[in-house]
């Protein structure tokens, strides 16, 4: 927000930021290291198989991300570390007052039923864990799928969606876009 003609900085990026995620061809890292590079800052894209579990505790801020594979299914849904990941490492760990934003990558012509699924469950394991997830919430507008647990009951994404499939053109725009949009939040 703005406030007498200067530029607040968010909650979200108040303090120390961790970018997490995984991916299986490239496409989720790409859309990691677009956002990074718009926040700046010394902000690096870290595989969650690679982070060190004190330096992600001792974040404020969480941006986490996965792609969508196992479609479908109720739970494991990227085929990546963070499937093994959310169920063994992150129930032991206590994330009250850390700020939420989360991110994936999906193909939504090809997997219209399920588009971005994983965002929607990587979501829920880390609210189940106490943080704070009212961040960076985007609209539906421009996409064609039929169902996506990404989506809350407000009909927005619970965070940015990328499509490298067929929408790739598109993702350094919705990157910048919200990471413009979690610093005015």
């Amino acid at each position: 927000s703005i406030n007498g003609g200067i530029l607040l900085t968010t909650q979200l990026f108040a303090n120390n930021i961790g970018l997490y995620y995984s991916t299986i061809g490239g496409d989720t890292q790409d859309c990691a290291c677009f956002i990074a590079n718009e926040i700046g800052d010394g902000v690096d894209a870290i595989d969650i198989g690679d982070a060190d579990i004190d330096d992600l505790k001792s974040k404020d801020c969480l941006i986490v991300g996965a792609p969508t594979w196992n479609t479908g299914a109720e739970r494991e849904r990227s085929m990546t570390i963070w499937d093994q990941w959310l169920y063994t490492e992150l129930p032991k760990l206590d994330l009250t007052g850390k700020r939420l934003a989360v991110f994936g990558a999906g193909d939504q012509v090809g997997y219209k039923y399920n588009y971005c699924d994983a965002v929607g469950e990587i979501y829920e394991c880390f609210m189940k864990r106490g943080a704070e997830g009212n961040y960076g919430k985007t609209s539906t507008d421009g996409y064609n799928y039929v169902e996506s647990k990404a989506v809350d009951e407000d009909g927005k994404f619970l965070g940015v969606v990328f499509d490298q499939d067929n929408q790739s053109e598109l993702s350094r725009d919705r990157a910048k876009a919200w990471v413009r949009q979690l610093k005015e939040e």
